[in-house]
């Protein structure tokens, strides 16, 4: 009887643990992309799980306020380390990237450290949510002392629109706004109050900052 118990406790625990599994692997970071991206020593490229850098100048785009310094900062925390590389529900990006939470042998969540110092704002992307609410709080983090990309914020008051199943927020006149259905949708009154509450912009109807360069 105790033998039967034992195996159907096994079996119940491993039904509720995700098919990918949240399994951990410790790699070598070759170079630094930028804010948000690493390639590992074996030219596998790593995007970070549920945040968003500043982009840098790429073709006929500039790069946005912030985009350098990022990527320094980014650079300075895991260039040439070896680093932990934790999994959530999906593996791979539409670009083939492995998507991951990364860790320094110190424990320092990488992730969670550049939004903390403002060099990231969150994007949460389903399925991938493990450590979402620890990721929100260290974007706070950062808006509560205005640093980073959050020092000397400035936007006119532009009403927005939130989607509460996609967590991205446009402008009233945005098209991909006007889809949104009733009772998904949220109003805010500035963009900032939409970052608060961890929503991230959809950039086809606006610009991410509204902020000068340092």
């Amino acid at each position: 009887m105790k033998r039967y118990a034992i195996l159907t406790i096994i079996c119940v625990l491993f039904i509720q643990l995700p098919q990918s599994g949240f399994a951990a692997s410790w790699n070598q970071v070759k170079w630094v992309v930028d804010g948000d991206t690493v390639v590992l020593n074996d030219g596998q490229k790593v995007r970070y799980i549920g945040i968003n850098a500043p982009e840098l100048a790429h073709d006929d785009h500039g790069a946005e306020p912030f985009g350098e310094a990022s990527k320094n900062f980014n650079a300075l925390l895991v260039n040439h380390k070896k680093v932990r590389l934790e999994f959530d529900r999906e593996r791979f990006d539409r670009y083939q990237r492995l998507l991951a939470y990364v860790f320094l042998k110190n424990a320092a969540f990488v992730n969670a450290e550049l939004l903390s110092n403002g060099y990231a704002y969150l994007l949460r992307l389903r399925p991938n949510l493990k450590y979402d609410e620890i990721l929100l709080q260290a974007q706070r983090s950062a808006m509560s002392v205005k640093k980073g990309i959050w020092q000397n914020w400035k936007e006119h008051k532009n009403t927005v629109i939130g989607n509460k199943n996609s967590h991205r927020f446009h402008l009233r006149t945005c098209p991909y706004g006007k889809r949104i259905k009733p009772q998904n949708r949220i109003v805010f009154q500035k963009k900032w109050d939409a970052y608060w509450e961890g929503y991230a912009p959809g950039k086809r109807c606006m610009p991410v900052f509204e902020i000068p360069e340092q």
